[in-house]
């Protein structure tokens, strides 16, 4: 029968062996499984293999860092590589192979080596953002049109990080007035969680994107190594996806993350983010008060030009008319003293030949001249009759060209008087009263409108005006 050991004997022998195939520590790279850290300082391990093409884990093993020597190392790699000593991380480490009779195979880490993992990182980082690229999604966000007056935001942030509070107090309380809206979707900010719970927050806020203009994503200062969370591939995949613009307000100077690359603007902090916004606003609404005063100057010059015109018009219709008159009734005095002359050229001819008659024929040509007498009579008549219509055709004529005239100039200047009651009415909807009727707010000192913050000193009296009223304020905090 074959020689028969304990099991603790085998472990022994394993112990022993390990321990001569083994007697210096090893460089080893893995990847950090799991980190946990127990209440004595301790950090136990576990470390991976993986393939590099099916992720598939080609080997596991336990390890430990005792707490005098991770007191050390964690620091020393947190701010030599900026990103926290966590799980998913690649490592170099120095460690020695141990083998407890009762525990099994365990690797003591006695050092790591900071630059390996800070060259995975940026590998890493430039693989995301070429996947990113060469999947044609990388400015998508930024292609997207930022409203030009941004007032109703939806946030992503901690409720007690401070770069929040800073946020909101400076959108409530902007120099200008401006009114915003804006709704807080919780996230984690830092750690292992933060990525899927800002995932989270902006599938809901997909839910209602009707009720947002724009999304931003902040967070207050704090370590380099906070900032990992926002190089994960499939946050990234998420912001250049959605559908408002996103604005990003992280909280650091040195560094750009993944997701302030894709997002459509990248801000180094939540004030940053609350000024850019506030300024956007701002020049709209000089914009604005530009085309306001823009169209009041050119209703005047509109307006002035038409009195001009109307009064040429009513000039050149009453010289016209004068003149039409004129020219009627001289035409009227020709014809008839064209007809006089006639008329009296008729009968002086008429005479001559009665006379010859009755010098002819004599006392035989009473009764022809008698009859003749009686037909001239009649041609007399007839020719007092046709003068009068004559005349009385003309001065028709005459009353309808005065009425054809005095009606155009009615109608022209009813059409006038009409635009200048238009232009009146987009004058006075464009009456800064009007402006304060519609919500916002006139800010002044010493009389004169306040346009920024920086000519404001604590202590300061100012006149805040209100569509129903005024109100004054002292500063007490600038």
């Amino acid at each position: 029968m074959a020689e028969q050991i304990t099991l603790s004997d085998l472990n022994n022998l394993i112990k022993d062996s390990l321990l001569e195939a083994f007697p210096e520590s090893l460089w080893v790279i893995a990847e950090i499984s799991e980190l946990k850290e127990n209440r004595t300082g301790h950090c136990y391990l576990e470390l991976i293999e993986k393939d590099s093409t099916s992720d598939e884990i080609l080997a596991r093993s336990r390890a430990t860092i005792w707490s005098y020597t991770y007191r050390m190392l964690k620091p020393y790699f947190e701010t030599s590589t900026g990103k926290s000593f966590s799980s998913g991380i690649k490592v170099l480490i120095r460690a020695t192979v141990e083998y407890h009779e009762a525990f099994g195979l365990s690797l003591n880490i006695k050092d790591i080596d900071p630059t390996y993992t800070i060259g995975d990182l940026s590998l890493k980082k430039k693989e995301i953002i070429k996947r990113l690229q060469t999947e044609g999604i990388f400015e998508m966000n930024k292609e997207l049109d930022l409203p030009l007056v941004p007032q109703n935001i939806a946030i992503i942030s901690s409720a007690t990080a401070a770069g929040y509070q800073d946020f909101v107090e400076q959108l409530e309380n902007n120099p200008y007035g401006f009114q915003y809206y804006h709704t807080l979707f919780e996230a984690f900010m830092q750690g292992t969680e933060a990525a899927p719970s800002i995932i989270l927050a902006l599938e809901q806020i997909f839910e209602m994107e009707d009720k947002f203009d724009v999304v931003v994503i902040i967070r207050g200062g704090g370590a380099q190594a906070d900032l990992s969370c926002f190089d994960d591939y499939e946050l990234a995949y998420f912001v250049t996806q959605f559908p408002l613009p996103i604005i990003t307000g992280i909280g650091h100077e040195k560094d750009e993350t993944i997701t302030d690359l894709v997002a459509h603007t990248k801000m180094k902090t939540p004030t940053a983010v609350a000024e850019f916004l506030i300024s956007g606003v701002a020049g709209f609404y000089e914009h604005i008060l530009g085309i306001e005063s823009a169209i009041i100057v050119k209703t005047r010059e509109i307006l002035e030009a038409q009195n001009r015109f109307l009064e040429g018009v009513a000039s050149g219709i009453n010289t016209g008319g004068k003149f039409y008159l004129s020219e009627k009734n001289a035409q009227l005095n020709n014809t008839m003293h064209r007809f006089r002359s006639n008329t009296g050229q008729f009968v002086s001819r008429n005479e001559k030949r009665i006379a010859e008659i009755e010098n002819s024929l004599g006392y035989k040509t009473k009764s022809y001249l008698s009859n003749t007498q009686r037909k001239l009579s009649h041609i007399t008549t007839e020719l007092a009759y046709g003068l009068g219509h004559y005349v009385q055709e003309e001065q028709n004529n005459l009353s309808k060209v005065c009425l054809v005239v005095k009606n155009k100039l009615g109608n022209l200047f009813s059409n006038e008087k009409y635009k200048l009651a238009m232009n009146e009415q987009a004058i006075q909807l464009l009456d800064p009263k009007k402006v304060l009727e519609r919500g916002y707010t006139l800010t002044l000192k010493y009389g004169a409108i306040i346009k920024s913050k920086k000519g404001l000193q604590t202590g300061d009296e100012i006149e805040t005006v209100f569509v129903d009223g005024k109100i004054k304020s002292t500063i007490e905090k600038h």
